[in-house]
């Protein structure tokens, strides 16, 4: 069960542009669309991308620089997560699969090294673009 935490004004805007959003959204882009509401500069966005990271509402797609909204409700490691991304549509979604999370959390390379955190991004065609 993931441990609630209580959002800052700017966190809980920004959360919810990004669920909102249909695509992850870059930081420029996130800073773009709040100044509105206040939030006027790039640290402020990144400060509050970095919270909700670490609290597991949201994921980087390192790939594409960008975020989205966790999309798994019983995600509860924001420091393991897996992305299936379209190679031509540029849809991108959360995997949730309980196999590839067990062996992830097991896995230890050659040299011995445990991994504690991870990033991972399949590309491929979605079912719509095959």
């Amino acid at each position: 069960m993931q441990k609630q935490h209580s959002l800052s004004k700017n966190q809980q805007i920004i959360l919810d542009l990004i669920v909102k959003s249909s695509e992850p959204l870059k930081a420029y882009s996130i800073l773009f669309n709040v100044q509105k509401k206040g939030i006027n500069a790039p640290l402020q966005v990144y400060r509050a991308l970095d919270k909700l990271v670490e609290i597991g509402k949201i994921h980087k797609i390192e790939s594409r620089n960008a975020f989205i909204a966790c999309q798994n409700s019983s995600c509860q490691i924001s420091k393991a997560t897996a992305f299936s991304i379209c190679e031509s549509c540029e849809n991108v979604s959360e995997i949730s699969n309980s196999k590839l999370s067990k062996y992830l959390a097991n896995f230890a390379d050659e040299a011995g090294m445990k991994y504690n955190k991870y990033n991972l991004e399949f590309f491929g065609l979605c079912k719509k673009c095959k």
